[in-house]
């Protein structure tokens, strides 16, 4: 069962999902199927025969696991303490639209326990929905 109001907290290593209403939350957690040690390394090494960035990519897979993970929800709520919240949207704008258009915001969140995430869900909404 899905409901209106979805949270996505992600980083590189997990996304909790989780399918918020007023009195019930559903949860899936979602990982990378090849996390990454490492996401940073030395500018100019050789990486496959190139030049490096310094960068790891992005694993499309994994985001494309968090998008199909958010289905049925009308509105999106995205947190998390890093970048990954970021490659999360980009990846929905390019691969998805039709989700990247239920995103109604992205905050930085740092690693909260599931039910202060659905705390912090649940007011994010009522706020919002009030403002409208």
């Amino acid at each position: 069962m899905s409901h209106y109001h979805a949270v996505v907290w992600v980083d590189h290593a997990q996304a909790r999902v989780m399918h918020v209403s007023p009195d019930d939350v559903e949860k899936a957690v979602v990982k990378p199927e090849h996390p990454h040690k490492h996401l940073h390394h030395k500018r100019g090494t050789i990486e496959n025969g190139d030049v490096g960035t310094g960068r790891s990519p992005e694993d499309q897979h994994y985001y494309h696991a968090i998008i199909e993970a958010l289905a049925g929800a009308q509105e999106i709520l995205i947190v998390g303490p890093g970048q990954a919240k970021l490659a999360l949207l980009k990846h929905a704008h390019a691969h998805d639209p039709k989700v990247a258009e239920k995103i109604v915001g992205i905050e930085t969140v740092d690693h909260p326990t599931d039910g202060q995430l659905v705390a912090y869900t649940r007011k994010y909404f009522v706020a919002k929905d009030r403002m409208l």
